[in-house]
């Protein structure tokens, strides 16, 4: 079986020249074009269609998004072209027990909609910063999470889909790493600039239909050219590559064999590399931090049009995320098989040779498979998959980190800001995101042995679980208070920073070169790490909290499950600076408007920052708060969400029962 392997895999003398410049032919580049006339044609679209000159329209959408296009656009907003390069090249090294990153999501989902939206919806917040502020008062918590929010946006998500996504545009076109980049944040920053939240749903929504088609349509060829499912169960096994000795180095066969156990989710607790405790427990930590409490994904759930649409898309996402398995990992265990020498290299100098990078190639399996298994049409289809990606999941991340921004720290340092220039600071601020992402690109190349996924999930452990600890006691225990929740973020923080921080600087090694990394800190799976760190957090919180004064319920009314039903005046702990603050406001109505020749006027109209409509008086303001914070459903919808989110549930159990 090796030998047949061996004759399928590539060969060449630089494997990344002979994938350069596959797409420069007349259909694949149609493809392309039609592909971005019809994209920009909905954003424009969506453009016309949208308030955007107010904060609430540019930031929300206006509430009023149905449940099918907020479903689609969580999915495409989650799924990047770090998914397809990731999980490919995971499932390439190790099997299938990485799509259990993806297929955890679906529980996450259904708590997120049925337990912490309606929280979030009932407070009237905008962000989660704001949440903690309006239930703990004071601004520390605010801030803090804000800076941090934007830290991991560069760090985590932006990065990672900006280095995976340049993969492809560099292999297709032959162009140079960072041409690539700058030509993909350009056609991103329009969206996001322009657009607001609701172009950027619009958009998201065609993004994953062209995303689950393409992908389907590869996975379909994949098999086809494998031999089918029990072909490919069994070729896996023996994908081993043709050179495994060299610079004078002794390789030990586990490094470049298959594992015994690449086709079980559920693997060793000890010597997994992906353990089953990490996997049932870790996992859940990770996800509870992205699903419930990130600004991306929160940010599509608050801009529904009710409670039923709210859950109905969750429901809709929990679906999609079962996918993955499908569309992205057993393509990359197939791409292993048939391109066995370029996506299992070992030794280092081969991969430099392969694929121009010396701690391994697996990135770059999904890559292969679009470019060499495709046919001319498809290839170019299939790029725009890893485009739809990539643009979908950043322009989701720049238009929520740019509501932090604006929403969380400049009004903080422009307190009588008016609403046009707070539009205008949300969309400047996307330039500095695009300046310090690309500058920690060459990180995210090297970390984790070069797989992409392990990187995402273990600075998603290292930072996430103590903001995943401070939400759930938020809404869940009303005797937390401000001082247990900032110092459980505190101590949280300083652990989460010193894992990272140590592992940044010994490196995390490899199967051929151990990390000298001091095995007291690096010693502990990442996955077990979020666990130790999220426990720890949720102590420290408490104990403070219960060392200190509660705070009474008057400042707690619909901001806790407990107390989520009251209908009492709630008289919010930062009331005091709020009135301040709207005493020193600044308005663009007080001031008569000057003239504006035809230049601004249509800039305005494209940017949505034309003049808004008449003020609201102080009864129109009660009545539209009162709309945006009704979480009330009517019993038949509400009855067919409860049914699909158990007909979910199920699906899910059958999953993981199958493949455990």
């Amino acid at each position: 079986m090796a030998s047949t392997v061996s004759s399928n895999t590539i060969t060449g003398d630089s494997e990344l020249s002979s994938l350069s410049g596959n797409i420069q032919n007349a259909a694949d580049i149609s493809v392309i074009v039609i592909y971005f006339v019809v994209v920009m044609a909905v954003g424009v679209w969506a453009m016309l269609k949208t308030n955007r000159n107010t904060v609430g329209g540019f930031f929300l959408a206006g509430r009023d998004m149905t449940w099918w296009p907020m479903g689609a656009s969580l999915f495409a907003s989650n799924i990047g072209s770090g998914h397809f390069v990731g999980l490919a090249g995971t499932g390439a090294a190790s099997g299938i027990a990485v799509t259990a990153f993806e297929s955890h999501s679906f529980l996450l989902l259904l708590v997120l909609g049925w337990f912490f939206v309606p929280i979030y919806i009932k407070a009237g917040v905008m962000t989660m910063p704001e949440y903690l502020r309006k239930r703990f008062g004071g601004k520390r918590l605010q801030i803090y999470l804000s800076i941090l929010s934007l830290f991991i946006c560069v760090v985590l998500t932006i990065s990672s889909n900006i280095f995976s996504g340049a993969i492809f545009i560099k292999l297709a076109f032959g162009l140079d790493l960072y041409l690539a980049i700058f030509i993909l944040l350009a056609i991103t920053a329009v969206f996001t600039i322009t657009g607001g939240l609701a172009s950027v749903i619009y958009t998201d929504t065609i993004q994953a239909i062209i995303m689950l088609i393409g992908s389907f349509i590869l996975m379909v060829f994949a098999f086809i050219e494998v031999g089918g499912y029990e072909s490919f169960t069994e070729k896996y096994m023996n994908a081993i590559p043709s050179v495994v000795e060299g610079d004078n180095l002794t390789i030990s066969p586990k490094c470049y064999t298959p594992q015994p156990d690449s086709f079980h989710i559920f693997r060793d607790a000890v010597t997994g590399d992906i353990p089953w405790p990490g996997t049932a427990f870790g996992m859940l930590i990770t996800a509870m931090w992205y699903w419930c409490t990130d600004q991306v994904i929160v940010q599509r759930c608050l801009c529904g049009k009710n409670m039923s649409h709210v859950k109905a898309a969750c429901i809709v996402c929990g679906y999609l995320k079962l996918l993955p398995i499908f569309f992205m990992v057993m393509p990359g265990m197939i791409s292993r098989i048939l391109y066995t020498d370029l996506v299992a290299c070992i030794v280092p100098s081969e991969c430099v040779k392969q694929c121009g990078v010396d701690i391994g190639c697996t990135n770059y399996a999904y890559p292969a498979l679009v470019l060499k298994l495709m046919p001319m049409g498809l290839r170019g289809l299939m790029l725009s998959v890893m485009v739809a990606s990539l643009v979908s999941s950043l322009t989701s991340v720049f238009n929520s980190a740019s509501t932090l921004f604006t929403m969380d720290l400049y009004t903080k340092m422009r307190k009588k800001a008016s609403e046009r220039e707070l539009l205008i600071a949300g969309r400047l601020f996307v330039t500095v995101l695009i300046v310090t992402s690309i500058l920690w690109v060459p990180i995210v190349e090297v970390s984790q042995g070069g797989q992409l996924i392990h990187y995402t999930e273990a600075v998603s452990s290292y930072l996430g679980p103590p903001i995943a600890a401070v939400f759930l006691l938020a809404i869940f225990c009303k005797r937390v208070n401000e001082q247990g929740a900032f110092w459980g973020l505190m101590v949280g923080l300083v652990m989460g920073l010193i894992r990272i921080i140590t592992e940044f600087s010994y490196g995390t090694g490899s199967c051929l070169a151990a990390s000298d990394c001091p095995k007291i800190i690096c010693g502990v799976h990442y996955l077990y790490y979020a666990i130790i760190l999220f426990s720890v957090s949720a102590l420290v919180i408490l104990g403070v909290s219960f060392l200190t004064k509660p705070i009474p319920d008057v400042h707690l009314y619909r901001l806790c499950w407990t107390l989520r039903n009251s209908e009492e005046e709630r008289i919010d702990l930062d009331a005091e600076d709020k009135r301040q603050e709207e005493a020193g406001d600044g308005s663009e109505e007080d001031h008569p408007e000057k003239p504006r020749g035809c230049l601004k006027k249509f800039y305005d109209s494209f940017c949505g920052l034309q003049k808004a409509g008449p003020k609201l008086t102080k009864e129109e303001l009660e009545v539209l708060e009162k709309k945006l914070t009704d979480t009330s459903e009517k019993p038949f919808w509400k009855n067919v969400v409860d049914v699909n989110a158990i007909l979910l549930m199920a699906v899910a159990v059958f999953f993981y029962a199958y493949f455990a």
